[in-house]
Order: C-alpha cells, then sequence, then structure tokens
C-alpha cells in the first residue's frame, strides 16, 4: 500500500505542475538544483553551467508533463526524470568540441598571462583585460599546428595519461611533457603576438 500512495503522491505532483502551481513547481526546482549543480561541478562545469543547464532541463520537463509525455513509475521517478534529462544535457556539452576548446583556454589563461604586467591594463578594467587575453588565446589556439592542439586536447581536456598520450600521437613517453611545454610556448608566443 506504501508504494501506491507513493505513487499517488507523483500523480499529485503531475496535477499541481499541470496547474502552473507556484508553490509546487518553486518547491520542485529548489528541491533537486542540488544533484544537478554537484554533478557539473564535479565534471568540469561552472556554478553558472549548473544553473543554465538545470533551467533547461526543467523547462522540458514542465513542457513533457502538461503534454502528457511522462508517466510515474515509482515515488520519486519525476525528480529521477529532471536529473537524467539535466545530466544528458550536460554530457552533450562536454562532448562539444566548442566546449572542449574552451575549457583548454581556460586552463591556460594563467600560464599564458605569465610576463604580462595587469597594471598596464587596470585602467581599461580587469573584466575586459580578461575578455580580451581569452579571445586572444582562441585565436592562437586556432592557429596551433594540428599535433599541438591534439596532445593539448588530450592533457588538458580529456586527462589522459603521459602513456595514453604517447601511444594516441606514436611518441616516447618521457618526450610527452617536453611536447607539451614546447606547444605551451607556441601557444603563448601566438597569443602575445596577436596583442600586438
Amino acid at each position: 500500500m506504501e508504494h501506491v500512495h507513493n505513487i499517488d503522491s507523483q500523480l499529485q505532483l503531475l496535477k499541481a505542475i499541470k496547474a502552473n502551481d507556484s508553490v509546487v513547481l518553486k518547491q520542485l526546482y529548489v528541491n533537486n538544483y542540488h544533484k544537478i549543480e554537484t554533478l557539473v561541478l564535479k565534471n568540469n562545469g561552472s556554478k553558472e553551467h549548473a544553473k543554465d543547464i538545470y533551467q533547461e532541463a526543467f523547462i522540458v520537463v514542465w513542457k513533457n508533463v502538461k503534454n502528457d509525455r511522462f508517466i510515474p513509475e515509482n515515488e520519486t521517478a519525476l525528480q529521477g526524470y529532471l536529473y537524467r534529462i539535466a545530466r544528458n544535457k550536460w554530457m552533450d556539452i562536454l562532448r562539444s568540441p566548442s566546449f572542449k576548446k574552451t575549457k583548454i583556454i581556460q586552463h591556460e589563461l594563467n600560464v599564458l598571462d605569465k610576463g604580462i604586467d595587469l597594471n598596464d591594463h587596470e585602467k581599461d578594467g580587469k573584466q575586459e583585460f580578461f575578455e580580451k587575453r581569452l579571445e586572444q588565446t582562441m585565436e592562437a589556439f586556432k592557429n596551433l599546428g594540428a599535433p599541438c592542439k591534439e596532445l593539448l586536447t588530450a592533457f588538458y581536456y580529456e586527462k589522459a595519461s603521459l602513456r595514453e598520450i604517447a601511444n594516441k600521437l606514436k611518441i616516447e613517453e618521457n618526450s610527452v611533457r617536453t611536447k607539451k611545454y614546447r606547444c605551451m610556448e607556441k601557444l603563448r608566443q601566438l597569443a602575445l603576438a596577436s596583442k600586438k
């Protein structure tokens, strides 16, 4: 009987969502956000990513409930459904080439900025400075040779081991770090050159 009662609770929840019950919708939203934020933060994302993904997933669930595309099978079915949609959306973003490139670039901003005097740019504001640096670095990454692009992607985004990278690029394992350093120097020089 407990199981039936819980399913009934889910049906009541769906009914409230269809009626656009603001209290229920807010409660559902707040109660389930933390799981998605934890998922995204543990998988290369930020709190802003989590908020965006969760909002999109919530709207999808809301629409599907309204259109009778969702039928609960247990007492936490809707919550699980919301989590799965958010997770799938985040996985799609993680696999996208643009996200991979951005992660590499963001990871390297501190390295690329060494030797640059921030004081020269303070009058323009730090935010503008970093946005410009990001833009320059993205442009520089485009101009890197394919071997360097592949190596940096494997090292920083895919977090592959030195052995895995060596096998993938068909080079000696002990030369991976050296090549990675050279590629980073090349990227840094290209970014600084585009600044001038």
